[in-house]
């Protein structure tokens, strides 16, 4: 897949592909590469840009809220994933969390309890050019504690998912030494559960974050935090085994 870029338009398409759009029908050489210019039959001319990390999160077809590349961005700076590492996720969700670890080289297990989510999930994994590396699974990660504790250790867990104590508790039977976990929690009282957890597991490194970012607004009257778009999206908690 590869973006096609027009000013504030932005398509996703793969090469064949055929688009049509007010400016003209667009049709994707098979040979496209990045920095091409491709123009529609009205002479538009559209730049082909590589799929990057933030434009999985806008062109993933959506089966709820995404994590934010905020969130996202501060699960990979602090557990330090790297190529190599074996990853356990759960709430798997549109896959956004998944796509990155993958990119950065890790092998991801995520676990997703909808099925028509997971399928979706699969899909996206397609776009991202990581199915090889993300495997989607349909079920609840807790029914698969068992198995997965008795297996080979993970380098990371990550969780998005109500019940993310009671996984967090077997974080030590699912870990490396010194392997981190990282919980994404929307509410203050889960985000209490997730601490107390990881305190009874004897996790080490304990940190919770309340994540909040704002947009600033730069024109000619002069530079002001946005009145619009969401500053707090959730809390996230880390932990070391």
């Amino acid at each position: 897949m590869i973006l096609l870029v027009y000013e504030d338009r932005e398509y996703l398409l793969a090469p064949g592909e055929t688009l049509e759009t007010d400016l003209g029908v667009l049709e994707v050489p098979e040979d496209v590469a990045p920095g091409d210019a491709v123009e529609t039959h009205l002479g538009t001319e559209f730049t082909a840009q590589a799929l990057r990390g933030p434009d999985l999160f806008a062109h993933f077809e959506r089966t709820g809220a995404p994590m934010m590349p905020r969130d996202i961005g501060l699960v990979m700076g602090h557990t330090g994933v790297a190529g190599g590492d074996r990853v356990l996720d759960a709430g798997t969700g549109t896959g956004v969390l998944s796509a990155y670890l993958a990119r950065a080289g890790a092998a991801v297990r995520t676990y997703e309890t909808d099925p028509d989510f997971a399928e979706v999930a699969r899909e996206n994994m397609a776009v991202a050019g990581v199915e090889e590396s993300v495997d989607v699974r349909t079920g609840d990660v807790t029914d698969a504690l068992d198995e997965l504790c008795a297996g080979d250790p993970f380098d990371l867990l990550t969780l998005d998912t109500s019940d993310a104590p009671s996984v967090v508790r077997r974080a030590p039977e699912l870990l490396v030494p010194g392997g981190f976990v990282g919980t994404y929690v929307p509410f203050v009282e889960g985000t209490r559960d997730v601490v107390e957890s990881a305190r009874s597991a004897g996790l080490q490194e304990i940190e919770t974050y309340e994540t909040i970012q704002r947009t600033m607004d730069i024109d000619d009257r002069g530079t002001r935090p946005s009145t619009a778009g969401v500053g707090h999206t959730g809390y996230l908690v880390f932990a070391r085994a």
